[in-house]
């Protein structure tokens, strides 16, 4: 897996220059965390990874392989072989799945309904966490996921966990996907995929305990920002005092 270089990213206030390192962005679908990780990222002048999306391409991988998610050997077997190519510019987000930008596929019904059982394959995990961390290690980073914080970089500068209502989620979730949807279906998926994230036995979807967690349910996108932002400057100049 490689990472297409990032763009010039707007730096909006002098303290972002001191930023640097890793900020973890975890929490479930609906909370805000795809829009608020990438926004944040060009507030600091960071690149910004969906480790999400990378799930899903894997998650596409083996479905185009007609592999059943059911047998975990050859549903590794089908991710180790994918080629899967990510950008890193929050500005132009993009993945590629050898060689064919998938973006849009990797959103579809199918790939959502079976996404959580691939990203349960410990060997699926090990493969992917191992990417995840070179694409980290090259420079100040907003890193979005279920595990960041916990797994994937425990050490990052600031981590946090986004969290909203159920009905918030469902209504957010279901605008998502385009008209016509039933809001109360979207929340039931979103409840079952909830089940499946928080109990597999390799990097469940949990808080890390050193997370600051913010309910986004009454907040909007650029208030949430602000706030993290402020977290996040605040600690880099802590740590530079």
């Amino acid at each position: 897996m490689t990472a297409q270089p990032a763009g010039t990213n707007p730096v909006p206030h002098e303290r972002s220059a001191r930023f640097s390192g890793v900020v973890a962005l975890d929490g479930p679908s609906g909370t805000g965390k795809s829009t608020v990780a990438r926004m944040l990222a060009r507030r600091l002048g960071a690149r910004y990874l969906d480790t999400g999306a990378m799930y899903r391409a894997a998650t596409l991988a083996v479905l185009d392989r007609t592999v059943d998610v059911r047998e975990q050997d050859r549903v590794a077997d089908a991710v180790r072989a994918a080629n899967i190519t990510i950008s890193t510019d929050p500005d132009r987000v993009g993945i590629e799945l050898d060689g064919r930008a998938v973006d849009a596929q990797i959103r579809s019904a199918p790939v959502t309904a079976a996404v959580s059982a691939v990203s349960a394959v410990p060997a699926v995990r090990t493969v992917l966490v191992e990417q995840q961390r070179r694409l980290i290690s090259d420079g100040p980073i907003v890193v979005e996921g279920r595990d960041i914080g916990s797994v994937v970089c425990p050490d990052a500068r600031a981590k946090f966990y986004l969290t909203a209502s159920p009905e918030a989620r469902a209504s957010r979730r279901a605008k998502e996907l385009g008209p016509g949807m039933d809001v109360t279906a979207v929340g039931a998926d979103l409840q079952r995929r909830d089940q499946l994230d928080s109990t597999r036995a390799m990097s469940p979807l949990a808080r890390a305990a050193d997370a600051v967690e913010v309910d986004t349910t009454e907040l909007s996108i650029d208030e949430v920002v602000d706030r993290l932002v402020d977290i996040v400057l605040n600690r880099a100049t802590e740590a530079d005092a």
